[in-house]
């Protein structure tokens, strides 16, 4: 995971999208494992809420780097770099590791937050209820992983389409990745 809490959730998303973690491994850590403990981790901070942030809870997580109120920061789940800023994709991207807590975000940020966070393109990628705030805007770059990693969780299509190309098999075995045990890879 790395040091302390192991960063914004992006590290565990967006080089996920067409790369599959499952079943893989190396000298240095599973990477599905690795990348499941961030999102728990981030999910913990969440519902302890050390900073008694509004919105933080069981449902209300997610932190990552995105441009909160004094824009762009990389949050993660440590009182030093969270201000109470929530991005949904943080926690929706997050499905194929954390499918009941990423599915419980989901319908609070929809269901309970709505037009409040939700508007005809999707989810706005940020709020800060401490501050009283909302980013005006959905970036494609956040809705992107959202509707990515829901499939690979769901079928795993982008991520067997990425793993078909040929390049990738030869390079895996010249990193050194090898494949992980079959009991491994579908721990929820």
């Amino acid at each position: 995971m790395g040091k302390g809490t192991g960063g914004p959730l992006f590290f565990t998303q967006y080089s996920y999208l067409g790369f599959d973690p499952r079943n893989l491994r190396d000298r240095f850590t599973d990477y599905l494992e690795n990348n499941r403990n961030m999102a728990r981790v981030n999910h913990g901070y969440c519902m302890q809420n050390p900073g008694h942030h509004l919105g933080y809870g069981d449902a209300g997580w997610g932190i990552t780097a995105v441009d909160g109120p004094k824009g762009y920061v990389p949050y993660e789940p440590n009182p030093e770099l969270d201000d109470g800023t929530i991005a949904p994709t943080g926690a929706i991207a997050s499905f194929p590791y954390t499918p009941d807590a990423s599915l419980k975000a989901l319908k609070y940020f929809y269901r309970e937050l709505g037009d409040r966070v939700w508007s005809v393109y999707g989810f706005r990628d940020a709020f800060n209820f401490d501050q009283d705030w909302v980013f005006g805007i959905n970036m494609g770059l956040n809705q992107a992983p959202m509707i990515v990693m829901i499939e690979n969780y769901r079928t795993g299509l982008l991520w067997k389409y990425f793993m078909s190309n040929p390049e990738i098999a030869p390079t895996l075995a010249r990193v050194g990745l090898r494949p992980d045990s079959p009991q491994n890879t579908n721990k929820k």
